[in-house]
């Protein structure tokens, strides 16, 4: 039993014998990338969709936050700002009783895909509007691509 345990101990740090596999083939690594190709094909849309759905949704309370900040400026000064959204930032010569800075950082004036909020006094259908008008930036779309509007 010992010299059957001694002999296995010798044999284990020897190299393998010759004629065995010691690698892949190229047809295993060939399967293999391909197996991985597909799956990213089929993720990959799913991820887009994902992102583009997060940027919509991104905007939707931006606008909320930035409405907010409106209410609070239009509470302090009597009116909405009439210079744009900066006025939320920085004091306009207008409004002697502004107690800004009504947002945290300028960057919350920028829509996710890198374009200014658009502000509009009076609105359409209110005192005003803050929109964006998606990633096409055209009038109109779906999805990724449609208008976002506070209402």
């Amino acid at each position: 039993m010992i010299g059957a345990l001694w002999r296995q101990l010798r044999q284990a740090g020897r190299p393998p014998p010759a004629g065995t596999d010691a690698g892949y083939t190229l047809i295993e690594v060939l399967v293999v990338i391909g197996i991985l190709a597909s799956l990213a094909a089929v993720a990959t849309p799913q991820v887009l969709r994902y992102l583009g759905h997060a940027r919509t949704e991104t905007a939707r309370i931006q606008i909320q936050s930035i409405s907010t900040a409106l209410e609070l400026y239009l509470l302090d000064n009597g009116t909405y700002p009439k210079s744009g959204l900066t006025a939320l930032m920085s004091r306009p010569i207008d409004a002697p009783r502004w107690k800004g800075p009504y947002l945290k950082g300028q960057d919350g004036l920028a829509d996710p895909w890198g374009r200014a909020y658009h502000y509009r006094v009076p609105g359409r259908s209110g005192p005003y509007e803050v929109f964006t008008l998606g990633r096409d930036n055209a009038v109109g779309g779906q999805g990724e691509d449609q208008d976002l509007v506070n209402r």
